[in-house]
């Protein structure tokens, strides 16, 4: 890869609060499409911005060959805190990508935060920025501009576009939760997913040549935005057809086989389906209301615990990697739990899991897990 010195561009300006900013655009040239005028990466740089809990270190989610064995972590916002900017900077500018991001990030209850903590933080970068606390009646004027430049911001972001309706209708929900005047209520679970592990890697392997991992993505983009699939899939008696389904969960059979669990827009009925039979994915344009909670959302690599925290400067949290080689002997076994995705650490390869809370403060009825992967 080059990157070309003289298509380096960095523009410093005041922002419209008088403090100074930095947008920086990097061309580079790669092994892709050499010939085409070359790709840039854009930056947005701030120090005008109120950080009110300590980054995390976390590791990039890199699936290649070249990938370094130590692993490439980087410093992030906590989940709670890239939340609470997102809901302010919908409050503050009402953007199209603001809202995606806000519904998106409320409807992965998993990782959902405690609500008092989670108002704190919101309210603290309010206050930086000069403004009250969200409420949905000053977000209610912005609908006409959201819906006009709806199509012109994400179309080219995402693999389908998407009904603008079911995300703003999805706000009075999410501001009701803000205020402390939402109860949720709990879904039931399938019935017939219960005995088998949920899948919550990135990752599933699947033969070479074959389109599982991309079915996977897009089934897990419209389960995510509560948009119905339609699925050509050829049946154990060899037959072909096309159904729209709602998607749920991906599980492991008993014989290893990745299975769609999904409802069957038609009539209701709970479903599963080989995903090693499905020829086809397309998401379509019509959303649907979840009976079961939808479960899709991949785990990827967890944060890394803290280990150091102060009043003054703030200690960014430490590799669990670099710990672990300073750790006791023998070998460290992972596993993860089929429910809440929640990784845990043993010295024996047991994995039966203790009492535990999913990422949202709840108590997780997960009591065994996957196996993930030998720390040593």
């Amino acid at each position: 890869m080059e990157v070309p010195a003289d298509q380096q561009e960095f523009d410093i300006y005041r922002n419209p609060r008088g403090n100074l900013s930095c947008q920086g655009k990097i061309s580079y040239k790669g092994p892709v499409s050499p010939t085409r005028p070359l790709p840039r990466i854009k930056l947005d740089l701030t120090a005008d911005e109120h950080v009110v809990l300590p980054p995390e270190t976390v590791e990039i989610f890199h699936p290649y060959s070249d990938a370094p064995e130590e692993g490439i972590e980087v410093l992030a916002y906590d989940y709670v805190e890239a939340f609470a900017e997102k809901f302010r900077a919908l409050a503050e500018r009402t953007r199209p990508r603001d809202l995606y991001d806000v519904v998106n990030l409320y409807r992965n209850a998993d990782a959902r935060p405690e609500r008092v903590q989670f108002v704190d933080v919101l309210r603290q970068k309010c206050a930086f920025k000069g403004i009250n606390l969200p409420q949905l009646v000053d977000i209610a004027p912005h609908r006409g501009d959201v819906e006009a430049g709806w199509i012109g911001m994400l179309n080219h972001q995402l693999p389908a576009l998407l009904p603008i309706a079911s995300f703003w209708d999805a706000l009075p929900e999410i501001f009701d939760w803000l205020h402390g005047q939402f109860v949720e209520s709990v879904l039931p679970v399938m019935a017939m997913a219960a005995s088998a592990p949920l899948i919550h890697e990135r990752i599933v392997d699947f033969p070479a040549g074959t389109h599982g991992q991309s079915f996977i993505e897009t089934i897990r983009f419209a389960g995510a935005n509560r948009l119905l699939v339609e699925i050509d899939y050829r049946d154990q008696k060899g037959k072909r057809s096309t159904r729209a389904i709602e998607a749920y969960s991906l599980r492991r059979s008993k014989a290893g086989d990745v299975l769609l669990m999904a409802v069957r827009a038609d009539d209701g009925q709970p479903r599963s389906y080989l995903l090693n039979s499905i020829l086809g994915v397309t998401p379509m344009q019509r959303t649907f209301t979840p009976r079961y909670p939808v479960e899709l959302t991949p785990t990827g690599f967890q944060s890394i615990p803290a280990t150091a925290r102060s009043t003054g400067i703030v200690a960014p949290r430490t590799s669990a990697r670099r710990r672990s080689r300073a750790s006791s002997g023998g070998p460290t076994y992972v596993f993860r739990c089929t429910v809440c995705g929640k990784l845990f650490e043993r010295k024996t390869h047991d994995s039966t899991l203790r009492s535990h809370k999913n990422r949202a403060g709840y108590q997780c009825y997960g009591t065994y897990g996957t196996y993930v992967r030998t720390k040593y």
